[in-house]
């Protein structure tokens, strides 16, 4: 009598050992195992200490690349904008002799243009004033010294990194280059003399009567600028009357590296409008909609955003 084999049994082997055979392993398991056996388990949801604190590290990560981007970038673009705007106000003041050339200056006013093509001055406005809020519109003019093209020393800052860094490549002049200035008295041209650093020998004494221009900016990075790098020219030529009643002293703010931290208050209450204006963007997203709340939010948000950057370049220093 031929005996009949279960299905998934072998010759030898029991209809019970079948049964252990094809019964699964249900030990220690690698990650594929558990998967097949347990399936895909939703991950568990985090706790909300956790889920604000994400949300945070998101928002602090995103304004820190917003700030950079204003720095490098957008500033630049606000700086060429106020430079066209003061090129017209000077061109208008050079044909009607109504610029000024002495005595006490507002600050932030266009006194003199500024043409170096070598490191990529062409037609820059001097404005009256180094303190970070003149900086942001272009070169400035130390308020105690002379104006370009009368007799001593004129000092010109300029930023290397932020608002357009006009004073950026003023290191690669040359000795024997040259570049002009136009006042509401001429215009001088002056020889470049040299370039030099922190520690570096000053350059001669002026004879009497003679007129030097001396433009400043910084080294290094806007996080962590290492000195200051300087350019000497001399006046090609004889220097024009300078009219008295300059001022003596300046501000700590408007001295090399000088930074301007009275606007702290006005970043306080723009980051104070950062905030309302985001939780009105989350209440009219959960009202109205993603699309409408920020059709109507996004340019709220960058007002502020633009408002409280230039606050906080504000804070660093005037060369930077």
């Amino acid at each position: 009598m031929t005996a009949t084999l279960t299905s998934g049994t072998e010759p030898g082997q029991s209809t019970g050992a079948s049964r252990l055979r094809r019964r699964p392993f249900v030990g220690p398991v690698g990650p594929r195992i558990t998967k097949a056996i347990y399936g895909n388990r939703p991950a568990a949801p985090l706790s909300p200490p956790s889920l604000a604190g994400m949300w945070v590290m998101v928002a602090v990560s995103v304004l820190a690349a917003w700030f950079v981007l204003y720095a490098l970038l957008l500033s630049g673009l606000q700086q060429n904008r106020n430079n066209s705007v003061l090129y017209s106000q000077l061109r208008e003041g050079l044909s009607g002799a109504t610029t000024p050339i002495g005595g006490v200056i507002t600050p932030g006013t266009p006194i003199a243009l500024l043409n170096a093509p070598q490191a990529g001055l062409g037609s820059t406005v001097i404005v009256e004033g180094t303190a970070p809020q003149d900086l942001r519109n272009g070169p400035g003019h130390r308020r105690d010294t002379p104006l370009p093209g009368q007799p001593g020393v004129s000092v010109l800052y300029g930023r290397s990194v932020t608002y357009g860094a006009p004073f950026e490549h003023i290191g690669q002049f040359r000795p024997g280059q040259s570049l002009t200035v136009t006042t509401g008295q001429g215009e001088f041209t002056y020889a470049i003399d040299g370039i030099r650093h922190v520690g570096d020998p000053l350059p001669p004494l002026l004879p009497a009567g003679g007129s030097r221009l001396l433009l400043e900016t910084s080294t290094g990075s806007a996080l962590a600028p290492t000195g200051t790098v300087f350019v000497d020219a001399t006046l090609q030529g004889k220097s024009v009357a300078a009219p008295a009643g300059r001022p003596a002293a300046i501000l700590a703010s408007e001295l090399p590296m000088g930074s301007d931290s009275s606007g702290l208050v006005v970043l306080v209450l723009w980051l104070q409008a950062l905030v309302i204006v985001t939780a009105v963007v989350v209440w009219a997203r959960a009202r109205w909609g993603t699309g409408q709340a920020w059709l109507i939010g996004l340019p709220l948000v960058l007002a502020v955003l633009w408002g409280s950057s230039g606050n906080v370049l504000m804070l660093l220093p005037n060369l930077v």
